[in-house]
C-alpha cells in the first residue's frame, strides 16, 4: 500500500491503532469530509480556506488529482457556481483554461439543415438588457466549460495551500462512530480521526451513506452517455449545444483553444453523447476517424470537419436520491446526496451549491461559538437544499423523457414549447438565470461574496 499522503505530519504517541508498529495520536478537527472528488475538496478548500480545521479521507493517490486519465469530464459551471468558486479562491487557478459560454441553442435534432425549425436559444447580452444598464451581470457569461482535470489540479495545489486542512490519501474510513458530542473515524491504516461533523461526499455508491442506514431510490435510464474531446475547423464562438436525438441528448459544449504540437490553434470541444447501451461497444471500439464520422453524423456540419482528442470514456446513465441528506453529525453532499441526467450540465453545480450552504452554516455555527454538528443546524441545511434538489432531479428526468424518443405527437408538443419560451422575454430571461444559477435561496458564496 502506499504510504498515505498528510499535509502535516500526525503527532506520535496514543490511540491504539489495531495494527502492530507504531501508534499516533487522533488528529482532531471540526469537520471530518469522507471522499475527495470535486465536491468534498471544494467543501474542504472552503472550509479551510475560513481557517476552519478540516480533514479529508480520500481513497485515492493523491497523485491521482494531477492526472489527465483520472476524469476525462468537462463540467459546465454556471455563472453562480464560478462566483463561489471565485469567492473561495479558487478561480484563479481555473480562468486561463476556462471556455465563457456565451450562447446556448437548444434543438429537436442535430444542428444544421434537417434540424427542427423550432429551436430555443439563449444569448447572454440578453439578460444583461434585462437587469439594465450597468448591473454586475451585464455582459457576464452565462457560464463557463472547465475540464475536470483543470478543477481537480486546481484544488490538488489548493490543498498545499490550506494549514488548516490535513489530507489523508490513499485512505479509507474503516469505521465511523457518531455519538451526541462528536463522531471518531477509524481509517485502514489505524489512524482516528475526531471531529463534530462528518460529511459523506463519497460518491452515488457512498459506503458512509449507507453505514448511516439512508436509503436511496432511482433508477437506470437505459443510456449511456461518451464523452470526449474534439478538435474542428470551425471557432465555435462561445456557443454551446443541445440537440434532441431520439437515443438522448447530444452536447456540444465549448472549451479553450489550445495549440497542437505543431504550433497551429486548434478548436475544440467537448461532447456528451447519449446512446443505447446495446450500441456503446461498438461505438468505443471505432477507430478515430470512424467515431468522428459517426459525430459529424449526428450533429451536422456546423463546426466543419471534427476529430478526436486523446481518450474517450463511456458513463451509465441514471437517477438516484438519498431519502434525507442528513442523520445525526452526518451531511451528505453531491452524488452521495443526488445525481441526476447530465442533460442539462447541472450535476457539478447542484454539488456546488450543496456545499457552499453548508459552508456557510458551518462557518456562521462557529463563529457564534456554536456546535457545527447541531441537529437545527443539520435541520436547516436539509431544509435549504432540499426544493432545489427536487426540482432540478424532476426537470432533469422530465426533459429526458419527453425528448428521448422520436413519437410525431411528442415531437410537435415539445417543438411548439421551445418555440413559445423563445418568443416570451420574461419566460426566457427567468430560464435563462435558472440555468445560470442565480435564482432561489443563494448561499453567500455563490451571490459572489466571501464566507
Amino acid at each position: 500500500m502506499t504510504e498515505p499522503h498528510t499535509k502535516r505530519p500526525a503527532p506520535a504517541q496514543a490511540a491504539s491503532s489495531g495494527r502492530s508498529g507504531p501508534t499516533v495520536e487522533p488528529l482532531t478537527v471540526e469537520v471530518l469530509i469522507v471522499g475527495g472528488g470535486l465536491v468534498g475538496l471544494s467543501l474542504a478548500t472552503m472550509l479551510a480556506g475560513a481557517g476552519v480545521p478540516v480533514a479529508v479521507v480520500d481513497r485515492d493517490d493523491p497523485s491521482a488529482l494531477r492526472d489527465p486519465a483520472r476524469d476525462g469530464r468537462a463540467s459546465a459551471l454556471a455563472l453562480g457556481s464560478q462566483r463561489a468558486l471565485e469567492s473561495a479562491g479558487l478561480w484563479a487557478g481555473m480562468a486561463a483554461e476556462a471556455e465563457a459560454i456565451r450562447e446556448i441553442r437548444v434543438s429537436d435534432g442535430r444542428v444544421g439543415a434537417t434540424a427542427s425549425a423550432l429551436f430555443l436559444h439563449y444569448d447572454h447580452r440578453e439578460v444583461a438588457d434585462g437587469r439594465g444598464a450597468g448591473s454586475d451581470e451585464e455582459a457576464a457569461p452565462l457560464g463557463y466549460m472547465v475540464e475536470n482535470p483543470v478543477t481537480l489540479r486546481t484544488l490538488a495545489a489548493r490543498l498545499d495551500a490550506c494549514e488548516a486542512l490535513t489530507h489523508l490519501a490513499p485512505a479509507q474510513v474503516v469505521h465511523l462512530e457518531r455519538g451526541a458530542s462528536g463522531v471518531e473515524a477509524r481509517l485502514d491504516d489505524g489512524r482516528v480521526i475526531r471531529a463534530r461533523l462528518a460529511v459523506a461526499a463519497d460518491g452515488r455508491a457512498s459506503t458512509t451513506r449507507a453505514a448511516a442506514g439512508i436509503r436511496t431510490h432511482g433508477w437506470r435510464y437505459g443510456q449511456t452517455a461518451i464523452v470526449c474531446t474534439l478538435r474542428h475547423e470551425q471557432p465555435h464562438h462561445g456557443v454551446a449545444h443541445e440537440c434532441f436525438l431520439p437515443a438522448g441528448p447530444f452536447a456540444m459544449l465549448p472549451l479553450s483553444d489550445d495549440r497542437a504540437d505543431d504550433g497551429r490553434l486548434r478548436h475544440r470541444s467537448s461532447i456528451v453523447w447519449t446512446e443505447k447501451p446495446a450500441l456503446v461497444p461498438a461505438l468505443m471500439a471505432h477507430d478515430d476517424d470512424r467515431l468522428a464520422r459517426e459525430i459529424e453524423r449526428r450533429f451536422g456540419p456546423s463546426l466543419g470537419a471534427v476529430g478526436i482528442l486523446g481518450r474517450r470514456w463511456s458513463y451509465p446513465l441514471g437517477v438516484s436520491w438519498a431519502e434525507r441528506m442528513t442523520d445525526r453529525r452526518l451531511a451528505l453532499v453531491g452524488d452521495a446526496a443526488h445525481a441526476i441526467h447530465p442533460i442539462a450540465g447541472q450535476g457539478f453545480n447542484l454539488g456546488l451549491r450543496d456545499v457552499a450552504a453548508l459552508a456557510e452554516l458551518v462557518v456562521d455555527a462557529l463563529r457564534l461559538g456554536l456546535d457545527p454538528g447541531r441537529a437545527d443546524l443539520l435541520a436547516r441545511y436539509q431544509r435549504w437544499r432540499q426544493f432545489d434538489t427536487v426540482s432540478l432531479l424532476a426537470v432533469t428526468d422530465g426533459l429526458n423523457r419527453l425528448f428521448s424518443n422520436d413519437l410525431p405527437p411528442l415531437r410537435l408538443a415539445r417543438d411548439l414549447g421551445l418555440a413559445v419560451v423563445q418568443r416570451l422575454p420574461l419566460a426566457k430571461r427567468f430560464f435563462m438565470r435558472h440555468a445560470m444559477g442565480l435564482v432561489g435561496d443563494l448561499p453567500r458564496l455563490v451571490q459572489g461574496r466571501p464566507l
